[in-house]
């Protein structure tokens, strides 16, 4: 169970909820309604008040390295920083092939410049490198914002497909909430209100946008 507790973040009312796991957050709202804010202070990347835990275990009582590798984060904007790509997965964790393919990447892409790829490019190296480090809770800001709608479809099934396997819980942002193809429950920002999801339950339904 991944868990905030009165968290208070600038700009939101104090937040307060669950996920379960293998369970999946939605959170929607306009642009500044402090989405990405909320995200930030739950991977602890930025001060905030209240309590986020995981299983019983709080943030505060980790390392934060160690958190952000159990709540791991998949920003808006993915971040490289070494000369290839490959160089930003551990050496036993690189991707294969086949989990290129999954997400129509070719394996020469592993030695290309991520200066000079393409913005969906990164995007769906950056969820493979966070999918790499087998974090508990999949904290998603906006993953299939910079796709067309094949790579999108892509993207969606391949986060479920971890969703699935490892039990984790998904805390997902976005700003077209139909693209979202499994959640129990929308938080809507500014007001921090909690909805059920239309057919909230059936894997694999679109939900609406409350």
């Amino acid at each position: 169970m991944f868990a905030a507790r009165a968290l208070t973040v600038p700009g939101l009312p104090p937040l307060s909820f669950e996920i379960p796991e293998a369970g999946v957050l939605a959170v929607v709202g306009p642009s500044g309604s402090g989405k990405t804010r909320l995200l930030r202070a739950l991977a602890d990347l930025d001060s905030h008040g209240g309590e986020v835990s995981w299983s019983g275990r709080s943030a505060a009582s980790m390392a934060a390295p160690a958190w952000r590798r159990l709540a791991g984060m998949l920003p808006a904007e993915p971040r490289f920083w070494n000369a290839t790509v490959a160089g930003h997965f551990p050496e036993d964790a690189v991707p294969s092939g086949e989990e290129l393919a999954s997400l129509r990447l070719e394996p020469k892409v592993l030695g290309a410049d991520p200066a000079l790829l393409s913005t969906g490019e990164r995007a769906r190296l950056a969820l493979l490198r966070l999918l790499a480090r087998a974090p508990r809770v999949l904290l998603l800001d906006e993953p299939t914002a910079n796709l067309d709608p094949e790579n999108r479809e892509l993207v969606v099934r391949r986060i479920e497909r971890y969703r699935k396997a490892r039990c984790a819980s998904v805390l997902w942002i976005s700003h077209a909430p139909e693209e979202v193809a499994a959640a129990d429950r929308a938080l809507v920002l500014p007001a921090g209100v909690l909805r059920p999801i239309a057919a909230a339950g059936n894997r694999g339904a679109r939900f609406q946008h409350g």
